[in-house]
């Protein structure tokens, strides 16, 4: 039976790595081991971050509706409050890009929301 070494294999494998270490600096992007374990954590801070990226987001469109809301003589609590009373599903989201966008689309959500109450 013939001798099978995995040279090839282990090559690839590290190629592989190296590729994704490209770019970082140092020995982390030349040498095996330290571009292994910054590629490992580099992929640890993007799991972490995927999430941490809808919470900030949300904080984001909390803060615009709720600058929005109090020039419109109301808070933010209220205002959604109201609108959950009034039956208006909108998103967060959308609410911070109407209140962005179209001013007074937002001041007649507020009086829907205000009437409600």
């Amino acid at each position: 039976m013939a001798r099978i070494k995995g040279a090839l294999a282990t090559r690839k494998r590290r190629n592989k790595t190296l590729k994704l270490a490209k770019g970082y600096w140092g020995g982390k992007s030349r040498l095996f081991k330290t571009a292994k374990e910054a590629v490992w954590k580099s992929g640890q801070y993007a799991y972490i971050s995927r999430r941490l990226k809808k919470r900030d987001f949300r904080k984001l469109w909390i803060a615009r509706i709720n600058a929005a809301c109090k020039m419109n003589g109301t808070n933010y609590s209220t205002f959604i409050n109201g609108l959950k009373k009034a039956n208006i599903g909108l998103n967060r989201k959308m609410l911070s890009e109407i209140a962005i966008n179209d001013p007074a689309g937002f001041t007649a959500l507020v009086e829907k929301a205000k009437a409600a109450l």
